[in-house]
């Protein structure tokens, strides 16, 4: 995404990346990026937390209209959590949680499965 947002500024379109990876965004040398400390995959805030997305998509819309120069980085004030323990258990698989995983993961591909039997489409079984 980083090398796209730069071809296309080269060529007169302006971008802005929203996301998680500071370190990797900034180091591609992307002309606009609003930064938001969570974890992977979650840049746009916790999943149902509206108020919270929304709160982030006007900030980096505003981000967007404000960097009037490439470079310019964003960092957002939201946090994931009060404490920062997410960090260590985020995406863990171990002998802890792994039968737990692999039975949400079946239950999940027998739902996906039966809506597909219902003619739902994937999109619409996204959450």
């Amino acid at each position: 995404m980083s090398l796209t947002a730069r071809h296309l500024e080269a060529n007169g379109i302006p971008t802005l990346i929203l996301g998680s990876a500071i370190d990797i965004v900034e180091h591609c040398s992307v002309p606009r990026y609003v930064h938001v400390d969570f974890p992977l995959g979650n840049p746009c805030g916790k999943p149902y937390d509206e108020a919270m997305q929304l709160d982030i998509a006007e900030q980096a819309l505003q981000a967007f209209a404000d960097a009037t120069k490439p470079g310019t980085t964003v960092r957002l004030p939201h946090r994931w959590s009060e404490d920062e323990s997410w960090r260590d258990a985020y995406a863990r698989v171990d002998e802890s949680n792994a039968a737990m995983l692999k039975k949400l993961g079946e239950q999940r591909r027998k739902e996906q499965e039966e809506a597909k039997a219902r003619g739902v489409s994937l999109l619409n079984q996204i959450t």
